[in-house]
């Protein structure tokens, strides 16, 4: 179901893209993060913001 209303699209992009993975493991983690959840590594890095567009 695609979001058209703007101020939902900002809360949507907020849920999913606002967050670090881990390069080490993968692992999602909030964007206050400064070590891994899992592994404990400090390789963080902010998800890509690009949203994927279907065909």
């Amino acid at each position: 179901m695609p979001v058209s209303d703007p101020e939902l699209m900002k809360i949507v992009e907020a849920r999913i893209l606002n967050k670090k993975v881990c390069r080490r493991c993968g692992a999602l983690n909030p964007p206050t993060a400064t070590r891994c959840r899992r592994c404990r590594s400090t390789n963080l890095r902010f998800k890509k913001k690009q949203v994927a567009m279907k065909k």
